[in-house]
C-alpha cells in the first residue's frame, strides 16, 4: 500500500465547508491527513465535509468558529489539540469580499474585512504555532487573491487585508524557518465557486483574461495547497504562488 503525501499529519483548514476549503480538506484527507473542518456558522456543511473525509479513511473534526473572534479561534485549536495532540498544517482560507466605494467606507467596514482576512489568519497562526514549534514541524498557507496585486475597484479594504497576508508570510518564514516551519501564500485567479446563494458573481465570465482562457477549479487550488503542505515543496518558504492561468498583474 502506498502511503499518502500527508500520511498521519493533522491539518486545520478554515472556511472548509465549501469551495476551495472543502476541496483542500478532501485533498489532504485523500493523502492521509486527519482534518479539522471549519466554518463560521453552517453546521450541516462542516459535518458533511467531515463525513466525506472519514470515508477516505482518516479522522475528521468539524468545528464552528468565527476566525475574526480570537476566543473562538483559540477554542477551536484547543479542541483540535485535545482530539489530535498536535496541528501540523494550517490553511487559512476563510475570507470575505465585500464591495464598497472607498469614500463610503466606514471604520466598521474596514475592520470587518481586516478582521476576517488578516486578523483571522493572525489568530489562527498564533494559536497553532506553539504546537508546531514544540514538534519542530509546521506548514502554514495563506490564501490571498489577484485583487491584492492588481487592485479592484470598491475593494481597497479587502486588497489591503489580503496583501497584509503576504507581508506576514514573509516575516514568519524568516522567523520560523529554523523551527522547521514553512510559510507560503497562494493567490488564486478566477475560480469556479458557489456563493451562499448558489449564484456566481455577475459578469464573472467576462473577467477571464488569461492565456488559458478559462476559470480555474477548486481542485487546482487544492493541488497547490497539497504541494506547499507536502515535502514536494521542501525548499519553498516565504513565497507567493500565483495559480491564475497565467494572468498578469499591473
Amino acid at each position: 500500500m502506498t502511503l499518502g503525501k500527508l500520511q498521519g499529519r493533522v491539518a486545520l483548514i478554515t472556511g472548509s465547508g465549501r469551495n476551495i476549503g472543502r476541496a483542500t480538506a478532501l485533498k489532504f484527507a485523500g493523502e492521509g491527513a486527519n482534518v479539522i473542518v471549519n466554518a463560521r456558522s453552517n453546521e450541516a456543511e462542516v459535518n458533511a465535509v467531515a463525513d466525506e473525509a472519514r470515508a477516505l479513511g482518516v479522522r475528521a473534526l468539524p468545528v464552528l468558529a468565527d476566525v475574526a473572534d480570537r476566543a473562538q479561534v483559540q477554542a477551536m485549536v484547543d479542541s483540535a489539540l485535545s482530539e489530535f495532540g498536535l496541528i501540523d498544517i494550517l490553511v487559512s482560507n476563510a475570507a470575505v469580499r465585500p464591495a464598497k466605494a472607498f469614500v463610503e467606507l466606514t471604520q466598521e467596514d474596514w475592520e470587518f474585512a481586516r478582521g476576517v482576512v488578516l486578523d483571522g489568519a493572525f489568530y489562527c497562526t498564533r494559536a497553532v504555532v506553539p504546537s508546531m514549534v514544540e514538534n519542530g514541524f509546521g506548514r502554514i498557507i495563506y490564501m490571498t487573491g489577484g485583487g491584492a496585486f492588481s487592485g479592484v475597484p470598491d475593494r481597497a479594504h479587502v486588497s489591503a487585508a489580503k496583501m497584509g497576508l503576504v507581508g506576514m508570510a514573509r516575516g514568519l518564514a524568516t522567523e520560523l524557518g529554523p523551527n522547521g516551519i514553512r510559510v507560503n501564500v497562494i493567490s488564486p485567479g478566477l475560480i469556479h465557486t458557489t456563493r451562499v446563494t448558489g449564484t456566481v458573481v455577475p459578469g464573472a465570465d467576462t473577467m477571464i483574461k488569461n492565456p488559458l482562457q478559462r476559470k480555474g477549479t477548486v481542485d487546482e487550488i487544492a493541488n497547490a495547497c497539497l504541494y506547499l503542505a507536502s515535502e514536494d515543496s521542501s525548499y519553498v518558504t516565504g513565497q507567493t504562488l500565483h495559480v491564475n492561468g497565467g494572468g498578469s498583474y499591473y
